[in-house]
């Protein structure tokens, strides 16, 4: 991978930001696990915009498929503009955020520790108003991040709330398979989806698909294409594309299937060549379509940690696809590092 750009560069660290966050963050991911086991929430709820709320939508399939407990996004605009008081007693609260300034989500994270919530900050900025707001303040030890679009950050966000989830249940595959991380991801960041990027020459819409936490993964895709390439990218789940948005695909609408090795994997495998054999432009990553493209992919042994390194290769190819189309991934339009809404 050649270094040309903040984003690139940021896209290499992300193996050694992730050793970093799991040497640093032992004692925060003990403490806050301690608390959600304590606490044995009825529901959790996140609070987060942009990547940060991707992220949280993984944390979200993570915590659901693992606990079964239910977990909803809130709008932070409940507690900034519409003032409403929420019950959280029986509950919990992950918010997430790079800097932690934003005055929506510090005033949804501070209205819920008052309703009685536990709450947990996940933050690139440890000293921010988002982590004072929370009982429990997790640094993401994502180190300084440049390039507008978030990479590393968005990953750290995720391992620290696998890493958190581990010691909430006390799973010790899950721990194994988020310790082995940085060595999957130094593979994932290594891969080419050459295939890919000549495949899409000028395309203007495409849609990126998954299921459970791969879904999450689309949609940080889709935001990223958005970003970096000004590409109209829409993400669904796979089952829900069937029902509507399926009539757009033909072979100028291109289709990318994040698929990982679990229980979902067969499905969107079934819909990646559905849609290829409809005459779209489909790659999914996969070895078990028979009709569509495949993208290489690490399989790392854990259905979580799987779906979790598909993003990497897929930050590497958008990069790169930026700067091909005469782009600045670095400097997007219109767009600046720490966005901050009411």
């Amino acid at each position: 991978m050649t270094i040309t750009t903040h984003m690139s560069r940021e896209i290499a660290e992300i193996p050694q930001a992730v050793a970093r966050l799991l040497d640093q963050g032992r004692a925060g991911f003990a403490a806050a696990g301690a608390a959600l086991r304590d606490k044995d929430p009825a529901f959790l709820v996140t609070i987060a915009r942009g990547s940060s709320d991707h992220a949280a939508h993984f944390i979200k399939y993570a915590v659901e498929l693992q606990v079964g407990r239910p977990v909803a996004s809130l709008g932070p605009s409940i507690a900034s503009v519409y003032k409403t008081d929420m019950r959280f007693s029986g509950g919990a609260a992950i918010a997430i955020s790079q800097s932690g300034k934003s005055p929506d989500i510090v005033a949804m994270a501070d209205a819920a520790t008052r309703a009685g919530a536990v709450t947990i900050a996940l933050t690139n900025t440890i000293d921010s108003p988002m982590a004072a707001a929370c009982q429990h303040a997790l640094d993401i030890a994502a180190g300084p991040e440049l390039a507008v679009a978030a990479t590393k950050s968005y990953v750290n966000s995720v391992v620290a709330g696998l890493a958190m989830l581990s010691e909430w249940t006390g799973d010790s595959e899950l721990c194994r398979a988020v310790a082995a991380l940085p060595e999957h991801l130094q593979r994932a960041v290594e891969l080419e989806w050459d295939e890919l990027a000549m495949a899409l020459g000028g395309t203007e819409s495409l849609y990126m698909l998954g299921r459970g936490p791969a879904l999450a993964i689309a949609g940080e895709a889709a935001l990223k294409f958005k970003e970096t390439s000004e590409v109209h990218a829409e993400a669904y789940s796979a089952a829900e594309v069937l029902h509507g948005p399926v009539a757009l695909v033909n072979s100028s609408f291109p289709v990318i299937l994040f698929a990982a090795r679990d229980a979902a994997e067969p499905s969107v495998v079934e819909v990646a060549d559905r849609l290829a054999d409809k005459g779209g432009l489909v790659f999914a990553t996969s070895d078990k379509v028979t009709k569509a493209r495949p993208l290489p992919y690490i399989a790392t042994g854990h259905p979580l940690t799987d779906a979790l390194a598909l993003i990497a290769p897929f930050y590497v190819f958008v990069e790169a696809f930026s700067r091909s189309r005469g782009f600045n991934p670095d400097q997007p339009a219109a767009l600046k590092k720490v966005t901050e809404t009411r």
